[in-house]
């Protein structure tokens, strides 16, 4: 359990079949660290403790592990699974499969969501909303396990639904925005649409590894 102290945890969502990639997606080096490592170090660099949610035992030697009570349901199910086992307010969820993803970027929505009490609060990148990262309330959680019972495993929608059963907002920040208003930038330089790079395919990591590549002056 979080430290009740404490009123934010991070977890990273690890339960896909990895099927497009050919092997577990995980463990997938990228500039010398597995792909889990770079989403754990993420929410590290924005402040968070880091879990790994909806994962097998094995990843545990990198970070502790919440496993779905229900194996197979997704996402959502990882999500869910990670909610029941905090007592933070907010949890930040990062899929291990965005590691272009700037920890600035995290430690903004989550600093706007304490500000706000938005129920989630999301990232958006050329005017789409995108599902994660995402920074969600616990007080979703009975919400989001009704969705999940019915059948309803799509993260986005869900988390629609239970934002407006508590009768508060989804909040959507654009990225773009934020870079231009000097609030969040990437480290590397690299613009807000690449940040949202999911390397699911051995083509998706030779473009995130061209895009960590050293810059020559």
């Amino acid at each position: 359990m979080t430290d009740p102290e404490v009123d934010a945890a991070g977890f990273v969502l690890a339960g896909g079949r990895s099927s497009r990639m050919g092997q577990e997606k995980a463990l997938v080096i990228l500039n010398g660290q597995p792909l889990i490592v770079h989403a754990l170090q993420v929410l590290r660099e924005a402040g968070l403790t880091a879990s790994i949610a909806g994962a097998a035992a094995s990843l545990s030697a990198f970070a502790p592990v919440v496993e779905d009570s229900v194996p197979g349901l997704g996402p959502l199910g990882g999500v869910c699974a990670a909610l029941t086992s905090t007592s933070a307010r907010w949890a930040v969820f990062l899929p291990l499969d965005l590691p272009l993803l700037p920890a600035l970027l995290i430690a903004y929505l989550l600093d706007h969501a304490r500000i706000t009490g938005a129920a989630v609060t999301l990232s958006s990148v050329n005017g789409y909303a995108q599902s994660f990262p995402a920074v969600v309330d616990r007080a979703a959680l009975p919400l989001l396990q009704t969705e999940l019972e019915a059948g309803r495993g799509g993260c986005y929608a869900a988390f629609q639904a239970a934002a407006a059963g508590l009768g508060l907002p989804v909040t959507v920040l654009p990225a773009e925005l934020l870079v231009q208003a000097g609030n969040v930038f990437h480290p590397d330089g690299l613009p807000a649409a690449r940040w949202f790079l999911n390397v699911n395919a051995p083509a998706d990591l030779r473009l995130a590894i061209a895009c960590r590549a050293p810059r020559i002056a």
